[in-house]
């Protein structure tokens, strides 16, 4: 057992209590389209805490998001554990919620140490420190080293932790620098599930995205090689990491006799640029199956039919391709390899594979016009995709493209700062030429239009028997959704 701090040994076993916050009121939850849509565990905390726990730093975690009335529960594990420290895991549109709960646990334990870790405060750094001071540290990057050293050290020593934004003797932010090593993925011990309350019925996959329930979710690798303008790369840069077929294959095995998961989608931002990892992770599910199907997200360049075919064989059901716009002069204006007639190709020989194909596509980037939404419209509706996803483009700290459009002033667009409202279902940006009643209109003629295609609309009530448990959940949330085509509202009662 490593030295854990002694201010730690003074609680009763809890060095940490992790949250991982809503991002806005509790009341609202219950008309959340995208709660009802998706609710993701939150794996990255998941394995943060499996990764204390083996080194002997016991911790908890209360996941918000899928359980929205937790300031009660929060409140009893501060007041009966006396943690030192509790830790909240942000996104840009939760930050604040995170900040209140901070602010909420010091009026209970004011010696209670607050750590702020994930993109948006890996993006923003001292910036978060030096204007909110119910916060002391934040973690930059990769978290499990860096909270492990913090919570085992003195205080004096802490400023001597890489990755670490912290204040000095005067009060001053400031940032220790990134970590130089980062670790083999394959020495870590799976999440730890068990302490994610209800998994795995409280998290359900994208509707229509899925088979067979239970199902799960799961990252076997981490970062992503390329420099796409909208990403962002304040956690990994660009380096890329991932694990090996046979720990991926243990994994599964894990998830399936502990937890019965029958279906497991991969979050990684690309599952097969490492080709002969997913081959050696095939051939292993064929030799020895588990009875579980899997989806996977994928650049078409990293995509041949003799993989896909042997992908199909182990069980996947379907490949999610981040096409992004149909207009291919905006398209390079943003990412590599904009090559649009090579995407088609390859959603061909997916197909042809026997895989469904989602397409992931956003509208609003900078350089949008009418006209390019119109190409991408032509563009996805003449593809044989399955299923897609428009998300509102959103410029988030992090990733190169906001700070283009903040050192722009303008000129690449209007763009309101709102932290709350970026979560990519709402406009935050709007491109130079464009009005915001008139993208909100597009974006509206652009997913019901393409609900009301014949070959789309079979393409659902073929879910009956595909994937009976989403269209439960559809009938049980129709309301829900059908606010949300009609209205283009995440959250109804006008939030």
């Amino acid at each position: 057992m490593h030295g854990i701090n002694p201010a730690t040994e003074k609680s009763n076993g809890k060095a940490i209590l992790l949250i991982h916050p809503l991002g806005y009121s509790a009341k609202s939850a219950g008309q959340d389209i995208s709660r009802v849509a998706n609710i993701m565990p939150p794996l990255g905390l998941a394995s943060i805490s499996a990764y204390l726990s083996s080194h002997g730093l016991d911790n908890d975690i209360i996941d918000c998001y899928a359980h929205p009335d937790s300031d009660d529960l929060i409140i009893d594990c501060l007041r009966k554990d006396q943690p030192q420290f509790i830790g909240f895991s942000c996104t840009t549109s939760s930050f604040f919620d995170g900040e209140r709960l901070a602010r909420l646990a010091k009026s209970i334990l004011p010696e209670i140490q607050v750590v702020f870790g994930g993109v948006h405060v890996s993006a923003m750094q001292e910036q978060v420190l030096a204007v909110y001071p119910s916060i002391d540290y934040v973690v930059v990057g990769e978290g499990e080293e860096t909270l492990r050293e913090l919570l085992e050290i003195p205080a004096d020593q802490r400023g001597k932790v890489a990755g670490l934004v912290l204040r000095d003797s005067t009060g001053t932010a400031f940032f220790t620098g990134r970590r130089k090593e980062l670790l083999d993925l394959d020495s870590l011990p799976f999440p730890d599930y068990a302490k994610l309350a209800g998994y795995p019925e409280a998290y359900t996959l994208p509707i229509f995205n899925y088979p067979k329930a239970p199902n799960g979710s799961c990252l076997s690798s981490r970062g992503c090689p390329y420099a796409c303008s909208y990403c962002d790369r304040s956690v990994f840069k660009r380096s890329f990491r991932y694990n090996s077929a046979e720990y991926l294959y243990r994994h599964l095995r894990y998830l399936n006799e502990t937890y019965d998961i029958r279906h497991l989608n991969f979050y990684d931002d690309q599952f097969t640029f490492n080709r002969q990892r997913v081959v050696d992770f095939c051939r292993k599910v064929i030799a020895e199956p588990l009875g579980m199907t899997f989806n996977c997200a994928a650049r078409a360049e990293h995509l041949d039919f003799e993989l896909l075919e042997l992908m199909k064989a182990a069980g996947c059901w379907m490949i999610s391709l981040g096409i992004e716009t149909g207009d291919e002069e905006l398209l390079a204006a943003h990412r590599q390899n904009p090559d649009l007639e090579m995407m088609r190709e390859k959603i061909m020989l997916i197909k042809k594979a026997g895989i469904r194909v989602k397409g992931l596509l956003m509208m609003g980037l900078p350089g949008e016009t009418e006209a390019s939404i119109r190409k991408s419209q032509k563009y996805v509706y003449s593809l044989p995709i399955d299923d897609f996803n428009l998300a509102k483009f959103t410029p988030f700290p992090g990733s190169p493209v906001y700070r283009q459009i903040k050192e722009g002033g303008g000129s690449m667009g209007i763009f309101h700062e709102d932290w709350e409202k970026m979560d990519c279902m709402q406009f935050q940006f709007i491109p130079k030429g464009m009005e915001p009643e008139r993208l909100e209109e597009l974006f509206i003629d652009f997913y019901r239009t393409h609900f009301q295609r014949p070959r789309v609309i079979w393409s659902y009530v073929t879910m009956l028997w595909k994937s009976p448990d989403s269209w439960l959940r559809f009938l049980r949330n129709l309301p829900s959704f059908i606010r949300f085509t009609s209205t283009n509202k995440r959250i109804g009662n006008g939030d």
